[in-house]
């Protein structure tokens, strides 16, 4: 059981960070040429979620800190 875990946290940890290396090139896309990646308005999207972070007040913050504790490597 215990491979099975260690095995499934790998392939997410790795899916991760290929969407990690993914987010900057599509920001950098957007700049560049001002069309969409994929069908999806990266910079209107990002606009949005730090929007509604912003306007969540205390519990847009705590979810803030929770999901960038998933961001820094330990």
């Amino acid at each position: 059981m215990e491979k099975v875990i260690n095995y499934l946290t790998g392939f997410f940890g790795g899916l991760m960070a290929v969407m990690m290396a993914i987010v900057p090139v599509t920001i950098l896309w957007y700049v560049l040429t001002g069309g969409d990646v994929w069908g999806m308005d990266v910079i209107t999207n990002l606009t949005g979620l730090v929007n509604s972070f912003g306007t969540g007040g205390f519990s847009g913050l705590v979810v803030l800190v929770l999901l960038a504790t998933f961001f820094v490597k330990k």
